[in-house]
Parts: structure tokens; sequence; C-alpha cells
């Protein structure tokens, strides 16, 4: 065995080497909170604590993935494997599996996503006969999915007034009953959403304390990861597991508590001493991603949070560049500074393009990105976008896998019954859905007994209703005998769905074709991955669990050159050498939504704090004077967030002027011609070139003050050419050559109507459209 405890600095030693009793270690940004609970783990192991006792929740499945690859490096894979390592919510649903028959669920229980939930809270909000656009599917699914998180469940809130007349003077009286009929109904279809996950858990757990003890037992020794970003039913079920050996040991950062809107709840972390008796309390404060610049502006910002653990992060790397800010007109011209400056250093540093992150607080920002980057030919990957597994063509072959897992799966059916085409209209899939609502059985058993029930339908659809009943079940006996892999090609092949984009022969055809492909490809994988695993079988549950509980970052193979875009929120946990945080303007970040309150504005800058701490060699904070919000270009000021950067860390690249020019209201022209000879020889001489002036607080206080419909920079780059006239050949950055065919307006919303060579004419607005006039 490796003598890894020596690889570990002081500090990370002390909490790696606390064997019992409870422990909480407060990791800073970049401290190596992933080694020492990794180390941990490994050194438990190695002082004779069975790894079948070991409980790890963390994160991500990836993270729990690479934490379990470093302890079998140390341990061996064998020992390895008998660790329950993973996020709440996939070593939960795996607990559910074993005991889950004791609440009425099925072992084989679905696992419905997002989207699920919604088509079936629509469904509901459609069969109750209720107004769509008053009962919003989208609102009622995260209301229900709070409650949960809450641990309201139907019983609760219906013996809570306040929740009740709260929904009612909302004009949704009906909620509870949906709330009822959703519940039902996934049970019915023996399927769990992901707040079931937990809520189940906590309900298994304190129904049946035989349960609750065969787990405590097993579970002797627990470790969480990220313990700030816990919910109110993720801490008791920590909380229940446990209260037995009080062998607990929790890390986190208070600093980098961002998920408060998922009903994360900082005063976990916060309390913690209160929970349990002589906690051991460790610090890693030592940054090893960052710069000291970083570091430094990061403990600056952090700073002015009065709701906090104490701590001080520091490094040991270079000082580093100073963190640049840089402020565009408008967010197109952000996006192409962004995508400017990562050619610049790309090329002159030789850097690949997955060095290069650009952080955003909102996903509608990725558009003027984008855009930028693909004028540049920049590659770039989305993260947070569409997910490989919704896409619909993959949602369909999933559907007919989930149906073969578990024929109750409503939402699963109701997706595939008619796809490929079979003649199975809309009509009577409502009259299965009635008759399996009265009935009180799902629609799969409801057409497995056709003869048994008048349903009025034809001869003709009774036999292809009684075809597909025979197709599932054949799927289902091969099943029994075969791996994931070999059962989802067949079923691809044998339902029609590649033959239906086969005949498509369009490119979204053979696009959705190649997507299939990939699927089965990533099944093959999985398989294959699986039979390395001690107690895995490679089936399709496997496989479709695996996908459920899957996120988009789990996915990230990590090995594609490409600049990656994500929003604040799905950086966490991640690192890379270059960082742009784009949109640093009140009401963006921080967020209209969140400054009602100080716990509010104190987590939006616990969320820049997480920004600014992915950077390791260099930050990049933009932010523009005018952007386009819901298609109207309105004003924007800086964030308050840059002024609390201590001065000392920073430099400007556009920097801020003492002067200003009053934005006249009235047309200038009025006044007849300049003499601008005489102009240039009144203007003062500065000493020192405006590209070379340091920032201070000062001035950017004063720009913040400076509404930006009263003030601008002198010196404005987007002066309109004298020489530009009806008839003039231009030339344009975006559309290429064109020709004048009219200028219409005066001072400021002067527009000229130009027909490119591309054939598109367009009205631009001169103060903004940077004409170069050829000719």
């Amino acid at each position: 065995m490796k003598n890894f405890i020596d690889e570990l600095n002081e500090a990370q030693k002390a909490p790696v080497l606390h064997k019992d009793g409870p422990l909480m270690v407060i990791a800073g940004a970049g401290s190596g909170k992933t080694r020492v609970l990794t180390y941990r783990i490994a050194h438990l192991m190695a002082q004779g604590v069975d790894s079948f006792n070991i409980l790890a929740l963390t994160f991500t499945n990836k993270a729990a993935r690479e934490m379990k690859k470093r302890i079998a490096d140390i341990v061996g894979s064998t020992e390895a494997k008998n660790l329950w390592m993973g996020t709440f919510h996939s070593v939960f649903a795996k607990l559910l599996r074993f005991d889950g028959d004791k609440l009425g669920y099925p072992s084989n229980f679905t696992i419905y996503d997002t989207q699920d939930s919604q088509r079936l809270i629509a469904s509901i909000i459609k069969e109750m006969g209720l107004d769509k656009d008053i009962y919003k599917y989208k609102q009622v699914q995260n209301r229900i999915s709070s409650y949960k998180n809450s641990l309201i469940t139907v019983k609760a809130y219906m013996k809570n007034p306040e929740l009740v007349e709260a929904d009612a003077m909302a004009k949704r009286p009906r909620m509870g009953d949906i709330y009822q009929n959703y519940v039902d109904r996934c049970f019915k279809a023996g399927a769990m959403d992901f707040d079931d996950l937990l809520l189940r858990t906590n309900e298994l757990l304190n129904r049946f304390p035989e349960v609750l003890m065969k787990y405590q037992d097993r579970f002797r020794y627990i470790l969480v990861d990220e313990y700030q970003d816990t919910n109110h039913s993720q801490y008791l079920i920590v909380k229940a597991l446990a209260d037995r050996y009080h062998n607990i040991c929790v890390v986190g950062d208070d600093a980098q508590s961002i998920y408060s809107f998922r009903g994360a709840n900082i005063s976990n972390i916060l309390n913690f001493q209160r929970d349990y008796e002589n906690v051991g309390m460790y610090r890693l404060e030592q940054n090893y991603r960052s710069t000291k610049n970083i570091v430094n502006a990061a403990n600056s910002i952090i700073e002015k949070n009065k709701n906090q653990l104490e701590k001080v992060v520091w490094t040991d790397n270079d000082e580093g560049a100073p963190i640049k800010i840089h402020r565009s007109v408008t967010d197109a011209e952000e996006g192409r500074f962004v995508a400017g400056s990562i050619f610049e250093n790309r090329m002159q540093l030789q850097m690949p393009n997955n060095n290069f992150a650009v952080l955003y607080r909102t996903n509608s920002q990725s558009r003027a990105i984008e855009d930028a980057l693909r004028k540049r030919d920049i590659p770039y990957r989305i993260y947070g976008g569409l997910s490989f597994y919704q896409r619909k063509e993959i949602k369909d072959v999933l559907s007919y896998l989930r149906l073969v897992i578990n024929p109750k799966d409503e939402e699963a059916l109701k997706r595939i019954i008619n796809f490929p085409a079979r003649g199975i209209g809309q009509t009577t899939i409502d009259r299965l859905v009635v008759a399996a609502n009265h009935y009180g059985r799902s629609i799969f058993e409801v057409m497995e007994n056709l003869d048994k029930i008048n349903l009025k339908i034809n001869s003709g659809t009774k036999r292809k209703l009684e075809d597909f009943v025979t197709m599932i079940k054949s799927f289902q006996i091969m099943n029994e005998g075969t791996d994931a892999f070999t059962l989802a090609e067949h079923v691809a092949k044998k339902t029609g769905i590649l033959l239906e984009f086969k005949k498509d022969g369009t490119p979204e055809g053979i696009g959705k074709m190649e997507n299939i492909e990939e699927l089965l490809n990533g099944i093959k994988d999985f398989v294959e991955g699986q039979k390395e695993l001690a107690d895995a079988t490679g089936d399709i549950g496997e496989f479709m669990e695996d996908v459920a509980l899957a996120t988009d970052l789990d996915n990230d193979t990590g090995d594609d050159d490409r600049v990656a875009l994500m929003t604040i929120h799905l950086a966490k946990g991640l690192e890379f050498p270059y960082v742009y945080i784009v949109g640093m303007e009140e009401d963006l970040f921080p967020s209209a939504m969140s400054m009602n309150t100080r716990s509010e504005l104190e987590e939006e800058r616990r969320l820049f704090y997480v920004a600014l701490t992915r950077a390791e060699k260099q930050a990049y904070l933009t932010y523009t004077q005018n952007r386009y919000r819901w298609g109207k270009l309105i004003d924007a000021e800086p964030s308050r967030f840059l002024e609390e950067i201590d001065e000392k860390y920073i430099e400007n690249l556009t920097p801020i002027e003492n002067t200003y020019r009053y934005k006249s209201l009235i047309d200038t022209d009025i006044f007849g011609d300049v003499d601008k000879s005489k102009l240039r020889q009144n203007k003062p001489v500065s000493a020192t070139p405006p590209s070379t002036q340091k920032p201070n607080q000062n001035q950017l206080r004063k720009l913040r003050k400076l509404k930006p419909q009263l003030a601008e920079p002198v010196g404005n780059t987007n002066a309109v050419d004298p020489n530009l006239g009806e008839g003039s050949l231009v030339n344009h950055t975006r559309f290429g050559r064109g020709e004048v065919l009219k200028i219409e307006g005066i001072g400021n919303d002067r527009k000229a109507e130009i027909k490119f060579e591309k054939g598109d004419i367009k009205k631009l607005l001169l103060r903004f459209a940077k004409l170069e006039v050829l000719e």
C-alpha cells in the first residue's frame, strides 16, 4: 500500500487521521478537499474499517467515480468496489430498490425526470378541466418539488391552512387536488420523481425502525461532500443514518453555498456544531488552484458577507496577472471582445480551447457569445443546454426500454404507443386513460384485458393494441436473459424506429439515426464497464438508472477541445486556466430577482466568489453599457460587485475617464459647424495615455451613479463618418459590403437603409453600426 499520507500538508492530514466522532472540514476554494475526502476513506479502510461500512455522498456521479478510482489506486480495486459512493439521489435510489417494497413500490420502479413530471402534471390539469394559463404545469411542478424537498406531503399540505390559503390567493385553489392526483398517478405507474428519491427514503427510515437500524449499522462511517448545498430532506436522512455512531464527516464551504433556489439550506453547515457534541473542526485554507491576485480579490469580495464561518484563504502560488475588467457598449461587442481575447491568448500562449471557460448568470446570455465564437471559428460546448438524453429520438428509444422494465410506466407508454405510427389515435389513448383511472389499473393492464373491459374501439384498433402488448412482452422475455446492449439494439430495430428515420432521408433524419447509434455505443460501453463491478449485471435496469440520475457534467469526457460555456451554477467544482465572467451588471449579476433581502444578496455574492475562484491563471470580468433584454435595448450600469474588489488586484482594459459628455436632448446641427482646427488647439494634452491610466474605486462609483442615458465616455468609438451619405459604399463587420440607399432621422436616432451584396436590406442605427465608408 502506498504511503499516501505523506502527500498531504499538515492541515489536510488532521481530518484524514481523525477516525471516530463527528468532524467538519471547512474547505476554501481550491484547497484540495477532494483529496482529503479520498484519503480519509482510504485511511479508514487501512485502519481496518470494512469498505461495506462506509457511505460517501458526493456532488456529482462524476466526482464519485473519480474518487473511487483514486481509492482503488491506493487500497486496490476489489475493496473500492464495495463502497457505497455517489450522489444523494443515486445512493438512495439504490437503497429504495432494496427496501422500497415496504412502501408499496416495485424494485424496478421508474425514475421520472423533470420532463416526465411536467408531462404528467400537464395531463392531470387537462383531465381536471382546469385553466392551463392559471395552472401552468411548470409552475405547478416547481411548487410540488419545493413541497417534497421541505417534507410537505399531501397530508401535511392539506393540514396547513397557510399553504392552502396562499394557493387560493394565487387563484390556484385546486393545487392540493393536483398534488394528490400526481402522487397517486406516480404510485400507480410504479414511478418516483427525483424529489421522491429523498422523500421516500425519509419515509422509509422513519416509518420502519428496523430498516433505519439496518442502515445505521451498515453505514458506520458517513462522509458528505458539499454539505452547504444539502436541503432539509437530505439533512434529515444524514442525521438519521449518523445518529447511532456519530462517525460523520462533512466537508464544505459556506462561501460557496449557491443553491438556495433548489432548497439548499446554508444553516445546515453553519449549525453543524449544534447537532453533534465534540465536533472536530478543521480548516483547509491554502488554495492550490489560483494565483495570489485571484485568491486575494475573491477574499476582498466574500468578506463583505456578514453571515459566514471564519477562515482566511491564502496561496503560495505566483502573484499572477491582475483581474482584467472590460467595458463594452453592447452585448454583441462584449461577445466580440471575449472571442477576440480567447483567440489571442490561445495563439500567443499555444493553449488548447478547453483551457477557456465563459461563465454567465443566465442561459440567455450565451447567444451573443456563441455568435462571436462562431465568427472566429472557435469550437465551443454549451453545458446545461439540451442534454443528449433529452433529445426526442433518444427519449423515444428509452421509453420503450422503460416500458420493458416497468409496464406500468404510463408516461413512457403514452409517448411511444403510436410511434412509429401504428394507427392508434389520440381518441383511443384517451379512452384507455379513462378506463385505467376508472378501474384503478395501469394503461398496460387495461390493454392486456381488452376482452374483459367494455372499451368502445373497433376490431382493427383492438388488434393493433394487442400486437403492441405482444411486442412489449416479447421484449420482456428477451430481457430476462440478455444484457442491456443486445436488448436495446433489438428494440431499436424491431419497433421500426431506425427504419422510420432511415426512410426520412433528410439530414435531420440521418442525424437522428446517428444519435440512436451513439446511444447504442454508450450502452455497449456501459455494459463493458459494469463487468468490472462486483455486484453489477449490465442489464437494462442498471443502464436506465444510470441515465435517469446522470447530469450534463457527468457525461463530459473532458477530452473534447472546446471552449466551455455555462452558467455559474453549473461551474461549481470545476476549474479552468482562463475564465471570462460576462454580464457584470446591476439587475443581471446580482440578479434583480435576488436583491430583496440581505440573505439573497449574500448568496449572489457567494455566486460571484464561486465564479472568480474557478480561474487558475487569469480572470476577465466584462460588462456593457447597453444590453438587449426581452427584445429591447436597455441602459445598463456596472455591477456593485466590481466596486467590492480591492482595486490593487484589478486592471481596467477600458479606463473610466473623469469627464463626461452631456447627451443633448436637442439636435446639435441647429448650431452650425464647429471649427475643428481650433478645437484641437484648445484640447489639453493628457500626461498619461488613457490606455495606461489606473482605475480606482471612486471612478467605478462615479460610473454607477451616472445614468448611461445622460453620460458616455469622451472619445466615443461609434462616431459616424462625416463622408457617409446616400449612395455611399460601406463595409460592415457582420453583414459585409453594401450600398446606402437612404438615411433618415436626426441626432442619435439617425438610421441608414443599406442593401448588402448578399441581397439583404437592413436598417442600421448609425451610432452603433460602425460602418466603414469605402467610397
